[in-house]
């Protein structure tokens, strides 16, 4: 059967974008209630599922444990036989079946109650067994799956796990979550290692680290320039206690080009910024690149100081994006 490929492909993509927007609009105050159950037990997330509601399942579990709420995947086949121990009193049970009447899911639900767990039903039909013998009903909008057949779970699966991906996310927002967060429990994977890197990690220092004093001539400021090639000097009130008192960059000489007949009349002292913003050599480099960028002006290069104020390198722009 000849058939338009890149047609059908969107129009699968359509069907699926449609069961997300239409999930995201049948958000109501249950989601909020589910949400303050979740951030308020003493226990943690078991998500349980089979088949492809299995497969989203683990992934919800998965971001839920990496983004500061704990959780753990319970296949339900499996816990009938002796792995509803991974369930606590105090825990909070997240049973996905878009159908609502899994057989392997609703076998559970007695046990569940035995042990004194809550129940949150993650369904497409919200008069299904399951949501009836849930305590909590998030329920899915999908109007028809996205394979021809209208059989595959595909649009109902995608948006179970954007509710799932919704409910990690809010909770890692109300916990506070941060990127030192982040990075604690992801020490081995390459953003946890970013995000554990440190200026120090980066800065360029010793022989590297451009230097002058304010007396400092134009002509002075050109060399540092041309051959540290940082992109900026520190200007320091002496080359002994190097106490920092303002940054020259390339862009200040740029514009001091245009009056050429004064140039090299001026000193460092005269053309620097003072007070610029700086770092210090223990700070996340992810802090420093926070600095550079989340401001109504870009800044390509930053004077890092020690607690006292003293210039102990420069960190620049470049050095940042080679990891991030």
């Amino acid at each position: 059967m000849a058939i338009d490929i890149l047609d059908e492909a969107r129009e699968i993509l359509r069907k699926e974008i449609l069961a997300l927007g239409n999930s995201s609009k049948a958000l109501d105050q249950n989601f909020v209630s589910v949400v303050q159950l979740i951030r308020r037990s003493e226990g943690k997330v078991v998500v349980t599922g089979v088949g492809k509601s299995g497969l989203i399942g683990q992934k919800i579990a998965a971001t839920m444990a990496s983004t500061g709420t704990m959780a753990v995947f319970m296949h339900a086949a499996d816990a009938i036989h002796g792995d509803l121990g991974t369930v606590g009193p105090k825990d909070v049970v997240l049973a996905l079946s878009h159908s609502g009447q899994t057989d392997e899911i609703l076998d559970l639900i007695e046990p569940i109650r035995r042990i004194g767990a809550q129940i949150v039903a993650l369904v497409g039909d919200a008069e299904s067994e399951l949501a009836r013998a849930a305590d909590y009903v998030i329920r899915l909008d999908v109007p028809e799956e996205a394979d021809h057949l209208n059989l595959a779970p595909t649009a109902s699966a995608l948006a179970a796990l954007g509710i799932g991906d919704a409910l990690a996310g809010v909770l890692s927002r109300l916990r506070g979550f941060c990127h030192d967060d982040f990075a604690l429990y992801h020490p081995g994977g390459a953003i946890g290692r970013r995000l554990l890197l440190k200026v120090k990690d980066l800065m360029h220092r010793g022989d590297q680290h451009p230097l002058l004093t304010p007396s400092a001539g134009m002509d002075e400021v050109l060399t540092e320039l041309t051959e540290k090639r940082l992109g900026g000097v520190n200007i320091v009130d002496n080359l002994r206690s190097r106490r920092l008192v303002g940054l020259i960059v390339d862009g200040d000489l740029k514009r001091l080009l245009k009056q050429r007949e004064k140039f090299f009349d001026l000193k460092a002292g005269d053309v620097m910024t003072r007070n610029p913003v700086t770092v210090q050599a223990e700070d996340k480099a992810v802090h420093a690149l926070e600095l550079m960028e989340n401001r109504p002006s870009q800044i390509y290069v930053l004077p890092v100081v020690n607690e006292k104020g003293r210039a102990v390198g420069m960190l620049r722009m470049h050095d940042l994006m080679r990891v991030f």
